[in-house]
């Protein structure tokens, strides 16, 4: 029988977290997840009856992407974001560094979901870590109010070969730390000491200093509501440091250009 909207619905926020992710928009990477659920609704037969549901959305959307004039998605966005995302997409090696580090999917699904062979993927994935390895060193801030989570996170980030410019467990000091550093890319938590918000810290941030976010907290609901704005990256607790790894490099691909 066809699958539920149900089975489809809950992997929803999965997909958009890649999109955003693949995308660094949430507006652009929300119209192709759009297209492909109005091919769905239009034919069923898009999605197989049998095999795992969001393995199966992930293929779906991926022949979206491959196929798509990117041209034809932006309607409703402004111009400016548009001509940056399309110049800033992420090559396929990326493609697959995010199926598998930031998605958990094994070499095989990868596989499926690029319609690639597994030896293609795991050539992309080597040649990814080798871009990661070559990445230009950059300036990056935590807001973390847990000591031994915020050194580890920091020790990922100086493995990667960047700087951690500071690390804030308030959100006033985390703005005066942004506004004191500029750093190129934020890694932050949503609760931190004395009852101060994440969020609230980098909103203030972002008025003043428009840099990538990446939120890595234990609470990920409270960002992936599909109701507001939402940010490209968000990694749940506990992470795994690969997981990190290809927020950071993806995070800091998008920026390159901007």
């Amino acid at each position: 029988m066809p699958v539920g909207s149900r089975e489809i619905a809950a992997a929803l926020p999965f997909l958009r977290r890649y999109a955003r992710a693949l995308t660094g928009s949430q507006g652009v990477g929300d119209q192709y997840v759009r297209i492909m659920l109005e091919m769905i609704v239009e034919d069923p037969s898009h999605l197989p009856e049998s095999g795992d549901v969001s393995r199966e959305l992930f293929r779906l959307f991926h022949r979206v992407w491959d196929k798509t004039n990117p041209n034809s998605l932006y309607g409703e966005l402004d111009q400016d974001t548009v001509d940056s995302t399309l110049r800033e997409l992420p090559p396929r090696q990326r493609q697959v560094l995010l199926l598998v580090a930031l998605e958990g999917y094994s070499f095989p699904d990868v596989a499926h979901v690029m319609n690639v062979s597994e030896q293609e993927a795991r050539e992309l994935f080597n040649q990814v870590q080798r871009d990661i390895e070559g990445q230009a060193p950059s300036p990056i801030m935590i807001i973390e109010d847990e000591k031994i989570i915020a050194l580890d996170i920091a020790s990922i980030v100086e493995e990667m070969g960047h700087t951690v410019v500071g690390i804030a467990e308030r959100e006033k000091d985390a703005v005066a730390l942004a506004q004191r550093t500029r750093p190129h890319l934020i890694l932050a938590d949503i609760q931190l000491k004395d009852g101060d918000n994440g969020i609230a810290a980098v909103q203030r941030i972002l008025l003043d200093h428009e840099t990538p976010v990446i939120f890595i907290t234990a609470y990920p609901e409270q960002l992936l509501t599909g109701e507001a704005p939402e940010p490209a990256f968000v990694i749940a607790k506990p992470f795994a440091p690969e997981t990190v790894k290809a927020a950071i490099s993806q995070a800091l691909y998008v920026r390159k250009d901007g």
